[in-house]
C-alpha cells in the first residue's frame, strides 16, 4: 500500500473517528463532559485531551516533527492527560485537539506511506515504523476511544449513535429499547443459571 488513494482512505477513516469523539461532547454541560463515568475515571473531555497528546506523539515526535507549543499536562502525573482541570475550558481542549490533528495532517500530507520514523516510547526492537503503520495504529487508537466516548455519552444522557448525520442504530423509542434491554438481561441470567447447573 503505497499509492496516494490508499493514504487518502486511511486518512479519511482517521478523520471520521476524530469527528466522532468530539461530537460526543455536543449539548452537554461542563459537569457532564468532565465527570468520571468508570472506576478508572474515563470522561469525555479527558478522552479528547488524551487523543491530542497521542496525535502529537505518533505523528509528531515519531517523525522528527515535534509540536512547538507547551502542552497542558505534567510528566510527573501519568493521568494528567486524561482529565481537564477546572481552569481548562472545553474550548481550549477542543482547540488543542484540532491543532494537534492539523499538525498530524501536515505530517501525513508531507510523507509517503513508506516513510520511516521511530516511536521513542516503544521497545527498540519495535520502534522503527512507517507512516502506514502509524496511520493504522492511530485509526485503531482513535476508534477505540470513540467507542469509549460512545458508551460514556449513553451512560450520561442516553444519547447514542455514530455521528450527527447517521446514528447507525436500528429504529426504536425508549420503550422498545427498555424491552430489548430486559430481554438481554433475562437471556444473560438464564445462560448463567444453565452454566451453574452444568457445573454442579
Amino acid at each position: 500500500m503505497t499509492g496516494p488513494d490508499q493514504k487518502a482512505d486511511l486518512h479519511r477513516y482517521l478523520q471520521l473517528a476524530r469527528e466522532a469523539v468530539v461530537w460526543k461532547l455536543d449539548g452537554l454541560r461542563e459537569y457532564d463532559i468532565r465527570r468520571p463515568m468508570t472506576p478508572t475515571g474515563t470522561n469525555l473531555l479527558g478522552l479528547v485531551k488524551h487523543l491530542a497528546g497521542v496525535e502529537l506523539g505518533y505523528f509528531g515526535d515519531t517523525f522528527g516533527r515535534p509540536f512547538s507549543d507547551p502542552l497542558p499536562w505534567s510528566e510527573d502525573d501519568p493521568t494528567s492527560d486524561m482529565w481537564a482541570t477546572p481552569g481548562e475550558s472545553r474550548e481550549q481542549i477542543i482547540r488543542l485537539y484540532q491543532r494537534a490533528c492539523a499538525h498530524s495532517d501536515a505530517t501525513i500530507d508531507a510523507l509517503a506511506l513508506d516513510a520511516t520514523g521511530r516511536v521513542p516510547w516503544w521497545p527498540p526492537e519495535r520502534g522503527e515504523v512507517t507512516l502506514h503503520r502509524i496511520l493504522v495504529h492511530m485509526i485503531a487508537e482513535t476508534s477505540r476511544h470513540a467507542g469509549h466516548a460512545d458508551i460514556v455519552r449513553e451512560l450520561i444522557d442516553g444519547a447514542a449513535g455514530l455521528r450527527a448525520d447517521n446514528t447507525n442504530m436500528p429504529p426504536g423509542d425508549e420503550a422498545s429499547w427498555e424491552s430489548y434491554r430486559s430481554r438481554l438481561e433475562r437471556a444473560a441470567r438464564e445462560a448463567d443459571q444453565a452454566r451453574a447447573a452444568r457445573s454442579t
